[in-house]
C-alpha cells in the first residue's frame, strides 16, 4: 500500500475508533471500571502521547526547513531580480482569495440563514485576547534578533531574515557560492528527515484523530447543525470549486492532478489543525510532487501558512451572519462590507497570534456592532471545523505556489503531470 493510502486509511480508522470509543463510554457499555481504564491508559495515555509526539516532531522540522529552503531560494533568485514580483504575486493572490472567501460566506449564509428561529443563550462571556495593532505587526515583521525569531518560531521574521541572507549570499562572490552549497546540502538532509517522519505518519494521524473523536460527542454538532453544515459546505465549495477554477484560469493546469496529490497533506492538516505544523509536508509535496521550484515554494508555502486564512475568513463570514440572526440584529450593507475589509486586514494583522481564528472573529464582530460574547455559541464545534479550515488553507498555499511558479517559469510540468505512483517509484 502506498504511503498516501496508508495515511488516509489511518485517518479513517482514527475517526472510526475514536467515535466508537466515545459512543461506548457515553453509554457506559464497557462498565465503570473498564471504561475508566480505557479513558486513562488508552485515550489519555497511548493516543495522547503518540499524538503529541507526532505534532512535536512536525514542529521540530518547521524552522530549519523554512530557513534553509528560503535561503536556497533567495540565493537562486538573487541575481535575477524576481524576488519582488514573486512576493507581490503571492501576497496579492492570498489577499484576493481571502476577500473572495468571506464574500461567498456572507452571501451563502444570508441565503441559508442558519441562525433564524434560534433562541440560544450564551453559556459564558467570551473574552478574546486583544490583537496587536496593525502598525506593530508591520514593525515586528523585521527581526532584531534572528536567533530569537527562530527560537520562538516567528515565521514572518524568519522569512525576512532568510530572504535577506539568501540575497546577500548571492552577491557575496566565492564565499556566497560555498555557503550556497552548504545550505543545499542542509536542505537535502532536512527533506530526508521529513521523508522519515512521513513513514511513521499513519500512526501519528491515527492517534491524534482517535483521541479527538473519543472526546467529541455528536451532540455538539447536532445542537448547531445549521451553522456547522453551512460552514462545512462553503469550506468544501471553496476548496473543491473556487481553488480549482483559479488554477485552471490563471495557470491553465488540471486541478484534478493537484487535488489528488494533496491528499496526504490534507490528512496532516486535518489531524493537526495547524498550517504551521503542516509546513514540512506541504513544502515537500509542492516541490517534489507538484514541480514547483524551491525558489518559489520556499517563499509561498511558509508565507501562506502565516497569512493565508481563507478557511478562517469563511468562518468569520458565516459566524457573523449566524450570531446576528441569533440575536435578531439586521446588518446593513456598510456593515457587511466592513466585515469583508476587516477579515482581509485581520488575516495579516493577527498573523502568528495563538487562537487566531477566534481573535479575528472578535475583531469582525466588534466592527459589525455585534456582541462578542456570541462567540461562546460556536466554540463547541469550532475544533472540528478548525480541522476542515486548515485543509482549505493548505490547499490555497499549494494552488498559490503552482500559479506563481507557472507565471514565473519555475514550474516543472513533467513532475506536475506525473502520476503519484510514478513519483513514489522515483523516490523509492
Amino acid at each position: 500500500m502506498s504511503l498516501t493510502n496508508r495515511i488516509l486509511l489511518a485517518m479513517v480508522l482514527g475517526i472510526a475508533v475514536g467515535s466508537l470509543l466515545n459512543l461506548l463510554l457515553s453509554a457506559n457499555a464497557l462498565g465503570v471500571s473498564f471504561g475508566a481504564l480505557i479513558q486513562t491508559y488508552l485515550i489519555d495515555g497511548v493516543f495522547d502521547v503518540l499524538g503529541r509526539i507526532f505534532v512535536a516532531s512536525l514542529k521540530l522540522l518547521v524552522v530549519p526547513l523554512v530557513l534553509v529552503s528560503l535561503i536556497c531560494g533567495a540565493s537562486a533568485l538573487g541575481d535575477s531580480a524576481r524576488m519582488g514580483p514573486i512576493a507581490g504575486k503571492t501576497i496579492a493572490f492570498y489577499l484576493f482569495t481571502t476577500g473572495l472567501a468571506v464574500t461567498i460566506a456572507l452571501l451563502v449564509a444570508s441565503i441559508v440563514a442558519p441562525g433564524e428561529g434560534m433562541n440560544l443563550q450564551t453559556s459564558a462571556e467570551f473574552v478574546p485576547k486583544p490583537a496587536p495593532p496593525l502598525t506593530d505587526v508591520i514593525v515586528n515583521i523585521f527581526p532584531t534578533n534572528p536567533v530569537k525569531a527562530m527560537a520562538e518560531a516567528n515565521m514572518l521574521q524568519i522569512i525576512v531574515f532568510a530572504l535577506l541572507f539568501g540575497y546577500a549570499m548571492s552577491h557575496a562572490g566565492e564565499p556566497g557560492r560555498r555557503l550556497a552549497g552548504f545550505f543545499r546540502d542542509a536542505e537535502a538532509v532536512v527533506m530526508r528527515m521529513v521523508s522519515l517522519l512521513m513513514e511513521v505518519a499513519p500512526y501519528g494521524v491515527f492517534a491524534l484523530l482517535s483521541k479527538l473523536f473519543a472526546g467529541m460527542g455528536a451532540s455538539a454538532i447536532l445542537d448547531l447543525a445549521g451553522y456547522f453544515f453551512t460552514l462545512a459546505a462553503i469550506l468544501v465549495f471553496h476548496g473543491l470549486v473556487v481553488y480549482p477554477m483559479l488554477l485552471r484560469v490563471l495557470a491553465g493546469l488540471s486541478p484534478a492532478v493537484l487535488l489528488q496529490k494533496m491528499r496526504p497533506v490534507w490528512a496532516f492538516a486535518f489531524s493537526t489543525s495547524s498550517s504551521g505544523a503542516t509546513i514540512p509536508v506541504t513544502l515537500r509535496t509542492v516541490e517534489h510532487r507538484l514541480g514547483v521550484h524551491n525558489s518559489v515554494a520556499g517563499f509561498t508555502v511558509p508565507l501562506g501558512a502565516t497569512i493565508n486564512m481563507d478557511g478562517t475568513a469563511i468562518m468569520q463570514g458565516v459566524a457573523t451572519i449566524f450570531i446576528a440572526q441569533v440575536y435578531g440584529i439586521d446588518l446593513s450593507m456598510a456593515a457587511l462590507f466592513g466585515v469583508v475589509v476587516t477579515a482581509i486586514l485581520a488575516s495579516i494583522g493577527t498573523a502568528g497570534v495563538p487562537g487566531v481564528g477566534l481573535i479575528t472573529l472578535a475583531l469582525v464582530l466588534e466592527q459589525a456592532g455585534l456582541p462578542v460574547e456570541g462567540i461562546a455559541l460556536i466554540i463547541g464545534v469550532d475544533r472540528l471545523l478548525d480541522m476542515i479550515r486548515t485543509v482549505i488553507n493548505v490547499t490555497g498555499d499549494a494552488v498559490a505556489s503552482v500559479v506563481v511558479a507557472n507565471s514565473e517559469g519555475q514550474l516543472d510540468q513533467e513532475i506536475y503531470h506525473a502520476s503519484a505512483d510514478t513519483l513514489d517509484a522515483r523516490e523509492a
